[in-house]
């Protein structure tokens, strides 16, 4: 049985004056609906591109991505992304920023009844139906990314593609938003591809995580199947030994391939 998403040998060479730059070679992955996949590594390990390929930002060299059966050649609504910076329109408030991306989607699809019930529903997912007639900079940057996240879900994606999305964020504001997402996702049964350089964050959120080697001509190294039970809840997994063993598993490959790029 063919699985949900496949990224299939994908390789790709960017154009430089000294000729074609190889940034990832050879790369295949396998997602089944509704896993949550983290892709990690050093930076330049070409984390983004693959994500950027996934999100049909980019087009492969060689290989390909087939989600659900159909080849994935430029971007679509099926595959929405929440990037490190909110990238919300700032005239637009928090409503009527969800509101744009719904009507893109949904225009004679939903009636407009429809259409402001969901978009409601979607803010409400992410906690943040008090502040949605506010401008983005009259709200906190947490509150910034939960907007983006709410306005990425109301597209209705297949695939829900991160790319560091808490990472400009404050440790306390980055938790609460990571165990909303937890919530969210096992609601919703997303599938989700996320970037992060955070190891805590792959482990607690990840069905699988990814692991990269160092660029040029990145590819995969290994990837780590956590088989923590959900729901997760970060207290109790600080003392658990199978999940600081994934940990462990995760530092030492960043440590070994960092020594190897020091070397």
């Amino acid at each position: 049985m063919e699985k949900y998403l496949n990224i299939s040998n994908v390789s790709i060479d960017f154009p430089t004056p000294n000729g074609p730059f190889r940034a990832l070679d050879n790369v295949s992955l396998t997602i089944d609906k509704g896993e949550f996949v983290s892709i990690i590594g050093h930076s330049g390990c070409g984390k983004s591109t693959v994500m950027n390929i996934v999100g049909g930002l980019y087009q492969a060299t060689e290989g390909g991505v087939i989600l659900e059966g159909k080849e994935v050649n430029e971007p679509g609504p099926d595959r929405a992304i929440v990037f490190q910076n909110h990238s919300l329109f700032p005239w637009l408030s928090c409503y009527e920023n969800v509101e744009l991306a719904v009507k893109s989607v949904f225009k004679g699809k939903k009636s407009p009844k429809e259409m402001k019930e969901w978009i409601d529903h979607n803010i409400e997912l992410v906690h943040m139906s008090h502040a949605k007639d506010k401008l983005p900079a009259e709200i906190s940057g947490g509150m910034k990314q939960r907007i983006g996240i709410a306005r990425a879900l109301a597209m209705e994606p297949k695939v829900l593609l991160m790319d560091e999305p808490f990472g400009a964020l404050d440790a306390l504001t980055r938790a609460h938003l990571q165990d909303s997402l937890m919530e969210i996702q096992t609601d919703l049964n997303n599938t989700v591809i996320m970037i992060t350089h955070d190891v805590d964050e792959a482990v607690l959120l990840s069905d699988k995580i990814i692991m990269m080697t160092n660029g040029p001509a990145a590819t995969i190294g290994e990837v780590l199947d956590v088989k923590l039970e959900r729901p997760r809840k970060r207290l109790d997994l600080s003392d658990d030994a199978e999940y600081n063993h994934y940990r462990s598993e995760v530092i030492h490959f960043l440590h070994e391939r960092h020594a190897r790029k020091v070397a």
